[in-house]
């Protein structure tokens, strides 16, 4: 296990890139002319679940690294003290002891990219992660539906980046974007990109309710544009929320914002991934169209509840030939 993936490549200490993005000057021309083909966005997807996935030591090692890339979320209506206090646990170990010492990565210092909560459940997360790496992401600007005014959504802003979050993932006006308001959109994320101050700010676009691909690629340009550190499909929220085909149109374009400034836009997508052989699917697919340099904590993120409950089962099959019940795990 070992020799498929070190324990300092799986460590999901947050070392956030020197470089931020900060960001272009408005212009329409890098994607006023851009036009998806969503035929060949479907067939190179489908090239995905379609082949032999990997499989034993290099599934297992795929596994871990995915482990430390989940922003273990709890965004429920009835979310408690309790529920951030258990979260925040199975953050800090993510897999049983007994596990990850079969695996031979007992001293890996594994633990999720982050976790996800509502604004003012902030306190009981940094309680909880005292004395960790790991960062709280906060969802914020009136989410889900970010129907609230644009000065509460930069009030919002402020107030969980002085509660302690590290990271904001906002939700964007999808009005403008159905109605082609680009200037107006950018204008928005970059406020908030501004409110964020030393934060790491997560652009979600609600891909499920945006009509077509090539609207989902402008958004993506505008984000990107405006500052956006990462961009993100999903509240988890909509109907529809991360798919893959959706996921190459986004990526796609962060490859060209990277070929065009330099610049590493991070990736998330969220919303209906509960499976390990999914996540495997995502991180294939990030490897080949953006490259090692992405599959980093720093640079993607799968947003998540129950993925990580599955990983854990699969992993316990790999060193125990059996799958176990769900209630022998620790849930999140």
């Amino acid at each position: 296990m070992q020799k498929t993936l070190e324990k300092n490549d799986i460590n999901s200490t947050q070392n956030h890139a020197e470089i931020r993005n900060e960001g272009l000057a408005f212009t329409t021309k890098y994607f006023e002319t851009l036009n998806v083909n969503k035929s060949a966005v479907d067939r190179r997807v489908a090239t995905l679940s379609g082949r032999r996935s990997v499989k034993k030591e290099f599934q297992a090692a795929w596994l871990l690294k995915a482990i430390s890339m989940i922003d273990l979320t709890t965004l429920a209506g009835d979310d408690t003290r309790g529920n951030v206090l258990r979260l925040c646990e199975k953050a800090k170990n993510p897999v049983r002891q007994d596990i990850l010492e079969k695996l031979g990565m007992q001293d890996a210092n594994l633990t999720t990219g982050a976790v996800c909560v509502y604004h003012n459940l902030i306190p009981f997360a940094k309680e909880a992660l005292q004395g960790t790496s790991i960062p709280i992401a906060a969802v914020s600007t009136g989410f889900p539906a970010g129907k609230i005014s644009l000065e509460d959504k930069i009030t919002e802003i402020k107030k969980s980046v002085a509660a302690g979050a590290k990271e904001i993932d906002i939700v964007i006006s999808r009005d403008l974007v159905l109605e082609s308001e680009w200037k107006e959109l950018y204008d928005e994320i970059k406020l908030c990109r501004a409110a964020c101050g030393d934060a790491h700010m997560k652009t979600i676009l609600a891909t499920g309710e945006i009509p077509t691909y090539t609207k989902v690629a402008k958004a993506s340009w505008v984000a990107m544009m405006a500052g956006s550190d990462f961009i993100k499909t999903s509240t988890g929220k909509e109907s529809v929320n991360a798919t893959l085909a959706v996921s190459l149109v986004m990526i796609r374009c962060i490859r060209d914002y990277y070929e065009l400034t330099g610049v590493k836009v991070g990736y998330k997508p969220a919303g209906g991934i509960q499976k390990a052989k999914q996540a495997l699917d995502y991180l294939i697919l990030i490897k080949e169209e953006l490259g090692n340099d992405w599959l980093t904590p720093d640079l993607f993120r799968f947003g998540a509840s129950s993925l990580l409950g599955d990983i854990e089962r699969q992993l316990e099959h790999y060193v125990t030939g059996r799958y176990s019940a769900g209630f022998r795990h620790p849930m999140a």
